[in-house]
């Protein structure tokens, strides 16, 4: 297989484009604006790319090729992937495969939604409806009535249950993630919070408080692959995507513990195997923490402490600037936001432009390594649906 890498990268800013809080956009605007970023960062011209694949949750049909006609691209394969949160991250899987495997020599990958603009147009596609399966459709749901907040708030109890951790751990975790993202000029979330604010907010799902639930966004990001061949006609810098591994929920994944994600600690394994690097080695990484709850488990997953240190990780800072390993330096899902088919684009939009050396004053020092983890919907045995691991080096 060839070597893959990213040499270029854009986003917009995430949040909610109602004509309120930031300009009335729909999807295509949102997805051109980061489409132009990304030609842009890589210096390409768009005539240059010769497929496109885009990760989204809720818009009509042939949302890259709308996407794609707002920057003159036509005439080239386009793919649609829907695969819940982790949306992105599969189209972003199947971009680097057809480069890796010399179907394409270049493709941009894009990630896309916008909410806002459904409502405000009076869409009949409601959010609601689109992320609840109808009723027996989905075991988890309908006999546990576990979904969303329900089954990372169980999780969260069991850990606290096998390991004794604490809700002012887990709380910490949303006062990293927003200090980060107030460093963030695309983040949704531009404003620091305390420990009190977070604990004191509105219970959602004990142990989970509003304040440790991520928003409803709207944003798109898109990052432009090549071979290596290719990458070296346009930049200096380009970051090699090293590795990308695709799973889904596996049938009584979370059998005997709720407190850890097999799934999880399975691909990221395979895929420091096939880089030939460890945790320890990570400078860098991005995590789905849609929830508190499941940033801190995945520290464990991940192999970044062991499993039940993800309390201690959080309470001495290893997590942070200054500790071992940087982790969601964006700001995350929680301070950053999250637009569900961009959020698995944007972690590698964030990791390439942490190791070229250009995130400012939220810039991780000496960044070689980087790991991206996203997961998408629940599935059987209360596993995510879908689960992504993807390690980018310098």
């Amino acid at each position: 297989m060839r070597d893959v890498y990213i040499i270029g990268a854009g986003m917009t800013r995430f949040g909610l484009y109602n004509g309120k809080r930031l300009p009335l956009k729909n999807i295509y605007e949102l997805g051109k604006e980061a489409c132009l970023a990304a030609l842009d960062h890589a210096g390409i011209n768009h005539r240059k790319i010769q497929a496109a694949y885009c990760g989204n949750v809720g818009s009509p049909p042939n949302c890259a090729q709308m996407i794609l006609a707002q920057i003159g691209v036509s005439g080239i394969p386009a793919f649609n992937h829907e695969n819940g949160c982790a949306s992105g991250s599969s189209a972003l899987r199947d971009a680097y495969e057809s480069i890796g495997n010399g179907i394409h020599d270049t493709a941009i990958v894009i990630g896309a939604e916008c909410w806002s603009f459904m409502a405000a147009s009076g869409s009949a596609m409601a959010l609601s409806g689109l992320i609840s399966p109808p009723p027996g459709t989905n075991l988890n749901q309908d006999i546990a009535g576990a979904f969303g907040p329900a089954i990372m708030a169980l999780a969260g109890k069991a850990h606290m249950n096998e390991y004794g951790t604490t809700k002012e751990q887990f709380a910490k975790i949303a006062v990293k993630n927003k200090r980060n993202a107030a460093k963030n000029p695309y983040a949704q979330f531009q404003k620091e919070i305390t420990l009190e604010e977070v604990l004191n907010s509105r219970m959602i799902c004990d142990p989970i408080t509003k304040l440790q639930c991520c928003p409803q966004s709207d944003g798109a990001a898109a990052v432009i692959l090549a071979n290596a061949a290719v990458a070296r006609q346009y930049t200096g810098k380009p970051i090699k995507l090293a590795a990308l591994i695709q799973s889904s929920a596996k049938y009584k994944g979370t059998e005997g513990s709720l407190s850890q994600f097999t799934c999880f600690e399975t691909i990221s394994k395979q895929a420091y195997e096939s880089v030939g690097v460890g945790p320890e080695d990570l400078d860098v990484v991005e995590v789905h923490d849609d929830f508190t709850t499941l940033e801190l488990i995945a520290y464990e997953d991940l192999g970044l402490c062991k499993r039940g240190e993800g309390g201690r990780f959080i309470d001495e800072g290893l997590c942070d600037y200054g500790g071992e390993v940087v982790v969601s330096s964006s700001g995350g899902l929680l301070g950053k936001g999250h637009p569900l088919g961009a959020t698995g684009v944007a972690q590698f939009v964030e990791l390439t432009w942490q190791l070229r050396e250009e995130c400012g004053s939220r810039q991780v020092e000496n960044a070689r390594i980087g790991l991206a983890h996203n997961g998408g919907g629940i599935g059987d045995g209360y596993e995510p649906g879908a689960v992504t691991i993807g390690i980018l080096t310098k």
